[in-house]
């Protein structure tokens, strides 16, 4: 708590409203008490300077380009960890000694099972539907298979639906992309590790071998480490909000799953790969650069800017090392990073877009990795959702033990009619 207040004057009654600090970042104010001593309340669309809650989860400076969780930069997780380590970071508060990040490992890894039931679940989808469709379905269908990880008051039954859910959505993720393209799935392989296992389970077959080449498996483990957690997002904030109600976890992340698939949100690696591909040569690029300044240009450079970061997001620079270890591997020249390079280098120093503050953000070179390794457009979003479901679980755990933890339901402005009398039909 702050020593610091805010007054409000309201008819001429001056009201006080304390502030809170947190550990860094902006204080907040205490607005609890508002509506009850007011009859206001607070109108704040998109909630863009609202706390929904307190969470000692992830930290962002949008202006100083600065992501941490738990106190740790992206930077260095990024380049010195693994994601099992993150996902230990984020559930459980501290980074792991060895012996607790073997047990760790060993935990999810003996989880990444599905039960057997759940393959002729796939089969009730057309082939050709969009594998977030069918993530948000088979998801959601996990508490009908393990009721003994939905009560939501033992603890003991909270961590283990965390490990299954961890553990089982790359095997989930693998079985949507082997359905849609009409190959059998792939039973999960233990001497593997998480991100080496999901890529056995996505592109191997039974008629041949299958080695995991440790440039992509580095690569794509980087990638899930990026997306792992971003604060209160839009899908983050929904799995809170399904969670508030007292919901099982599985339909919970479910939730988080649809409110990813919006282009808004996960779709955005997806939108600035087409872009890259639809400029297609560096030639082009002025054009379409003229183009995102012509306000009476539908047209918008895609991968710039960012809700939160009026800065570098801190992750492009990750995604951009990254590309090229991708690309060296593979021994490929992708003449669509090179458009990419040189429409940020053009950006970058353009007075418009540094006005503007718009930097390349996560989604504008995460595309061109996934789609060199293999994966169609289509799966960029369950691979985001895969990722992001430890931190969805982290924060859904996080509310839960919190004591103060109410049903979520936001206030409204109503522009609707006043109040009106009810006449006959034949009156009207």
């Amino acid at each position: 708590m702050s020593d610091s207040k805010v007054k409000l004057t309201v008819d001429g009654k001056e009201l006080e409203y304390a502030t809170i600090a947190g550990s860094v970042g902006p204080k907040v104010v205490d607005i609890r008490k508002l509506y009850a001593q007011t009859g206001m309340v607070t109108y704040d669309p998109g909630f863009t300077s609202t706390a929904s809650c307190d969470s000692a989860l992830t930290y962002i400076d949008g202006d100083q380009g600065v992501l941490l969780h738990r106190g740790y930069s992206i930077e260095e997780l990024s380049e010195q960890s693994s994601f099992m380590e993150v996902a230990y970071l984020l559930l459980r508060g501290n980074l792991p000694n060895k012996g607790e990040l073997d047990s760790f490992v060993h935990t999810i890894t003996r989880h990444t099972m599905v039960h057997e039931q759940l393959s002729t679940f796939f089969r009730g989808f057309r082939r050709d539907a969009h594998p977030m469709a069918i993530m948000c379905g088979v998801v959601g269908a996990l508490s009908a298979f393990y009721h003994d990880s939905t009560d939501i008051t033992d603890p003991v039954q909270r961590m283990i639906a965390s490990h299954r859910l961890i553990a089982k959505m790359p095997t989930l993720a693998a079985m949507a992309y082997k359905y849609s393209v009409g190959q059998p799935f792939v039973y999960p392989q233990n001497d593997l590790s998480y991100t080496g296992n999901f890529l056995r389970m996505t592109f191997s077959v039974p008629a041949e071998e299958y080695e995991v080449n440790p440039v992509i498996e580095k690569a794509l483990d980087r990638i899930f480490i990026l997306h792992a957690d971003h604060e209160q997002n839009a899908s983050t904030s929904t799995v809170r909000l399904a969670g508030s109600s007292g919901a099982n976890p599985f339909a919970c992340i479910a939730a988080g799953i649809a409110c990813l698939w919006g282009p808004a949100h996960g779709g955005a690696n997806e939108a600035a790969l087409n872009m890259l591909r639809e400029i297609g040569t560096p030639e082009r690029i002025p054009a379409y650069i003229a183009r995102a300044k012509n306000k009476d240009d539908p047209f918008r450079l895609m991968g710039f800017g960012h809700r939160v970061y009026k800065n570098y997001d801190p992750r492009a620079t990750v995604m951009q090392k990254t590309v090229r270890e991708v690309l060296t591997a593979l021994n490929v020249s992708d003449p669509i990073f090179d458009v990419a390079l040189q429409l940020e280098d053009m950006a970058l120093h353009d007075d418009y877009f540094i006005e503007k503050k718009l930097f390349p953000n996560v989604d504008f070179y995460s595309g061109i990795i996934l789609s060199a390794i293999g994966f169609p457009t289509d799966m960029f979003t369950v691979l985001f959702a895969l990722a992001r479901t430890v931190g969805w679980v982290a924060h859904w755990n996080e509310m839960i033990s919190d004591p103060e933890q109410k049903i979520g339901r936001p206030r409204q402005l109503y522009t609707g009619p006043a109040p009106r009398a009810y006449l006959p039909v034949e009156k009207r």
